[in-house]
């Protein structure tokens, strides 16, 4: 049985750890260079270390365990409250070492090589999804200026091509110039967007998992490598509703005095998955439409009564529960005999 729980306060070149037995009584303070706490983690016997899951705490989680030792991650916001008075290096290792010790606590599952790869991929294609938006709303805003409106989103650049096209229109030359620019811009980035798509689809279709949750109606091939990159093992979650909670898409709670009020869904998790799970059930339910819902099913009588909004994210919050059954069970998806009547 271990004896030690290491808590690690990480950074660029000062690593600040705080030792203590599994009781909590402390054993040392230090604070190492980077070189030195390698050396640290070598000549250390086997212990517990613990870090907050921040940047590079995957990496070190990984050198960690090539050394014998076992690791654990904890959410920041989950060692902010143990921080004792004056916020420091060495207070922040002495806090991830008491949160870790709570028996009620949750850990971070440790990342591989392969996820956090997936992980670069998801994120720079979202970063050009970004940064093409900023720009079709700049060539909107330009155009509004000089009497043009044109609808948001992308697919309304052929109508904004058409208009700096037209030899009648009163634009100056200049902002035609400007504008043609930034449609080179986008034109550009978009080529990329493609790029990165294809080639997470490829990823998604040579991945065990990736595949199996493309079985369920509304998840492509991004929400299923989504998944497969941020969201750690199902064995983690007692249930599906946990899933879905560690999602931010249950409602957040304003309950006291035994009194139950609950708001809008509590967005306090992970939101690229979360996403593109409303985005994936709001695509199944115009797919469906009503009349293809069975008559008397839950999604029958939600679309009755609920805005359309609100029943994809109750439906988004289902897919996240079948997920979790789909991943715990080892199955693909399977319609229900009764439709979505549950």
């Amino acid at each position: 049985m271990l004896e030690t729980m290491i808590g690690v306060d990480l950074a660029k070149s000062v690593f600040q750890v705080h030792g203590a037995s599994m009781t909590g009584v402390v054993k040392f303070r230090k604070r190492l260079t980077r070189s030195q706490f390698r050396r640290f983690l070598a000549a250390e016997p086997r212990s517990v270390f613990v870090m907050e899951a921040c940047g590079s705490a995957h990496y070190w989680a990984r050198e960690m365990v090539k050394t014998g030792h076992e690791v654990k991650l904890i959410a920041p916001q989950y060692v902010r409250p143990f921080v004792r008075r004056q916020k420091n290096d060495a207070a922040d290792a002495e806090a991830i070492v008491i949160a870790a010790q709570r028996p009620e606590m949750t850990f971070v599952g440790t990342k591989d090589e392969n996820q956090q790869a997936s992980a670069v991929l998801f994120r720079s294609r979202e970063r050009l999804i970004r940064q093409r938006t900023v720009a079709v709303n700049a060539l909107r805003s330009i155009l509004y200026e000089f009497g043009h409106v044109v609808p948001s989103g992308i697919r309304n650049l052929r109508r904004i091509e058409e208009i700096l096209a037209d030899e009648n229109s009163d634009l100056p030359s200049l902002v035609r110039s400007e504008c043609l620019d930034i449609i080179a811009q986008i034109r550009e980035q978009t080529v990329r967007i493609e790029a990165k798509t294809k080639t997470a689809k490829e990823l998604a279709s040579k991945d065990d998992v990736a595949r199996r949750l493309q079985t369920m109606p509304g998840v492509g091939p991004l929400t299923a490598l989504a998944v497969e990159t941020f969201a750690p093992e199902m064995s983690t979650f007692k249930g599906g509703r946990n899933f879905a909670a560690w999602l931010g898409l249950v409602p957040r709670q304003f309950s006291s005095g035994g009194r139950e009020k609950l708001g809008r869904i509590s967005k306090a998790g992970q939101a690229d998955i979360r996403r593109l799970l409303i985005v994936g059930a709001m695509s199944r339910l115009n797919w469906m439409g009503r009349k293809t819902v069975p008559e008397g099913s839950w999604l029958a009588r939600m679309i009755a009564k609920k805005p359309r909004m609100l029943v994809a994210i109750a439906l988004a919050n289902k897919m996240a529960r079948t997920i979790w059954a789909m991943l715990t069970k080892q199955e693909d998806y399977r319609e229900p005999a009764t439709g979505l009547a549950t």
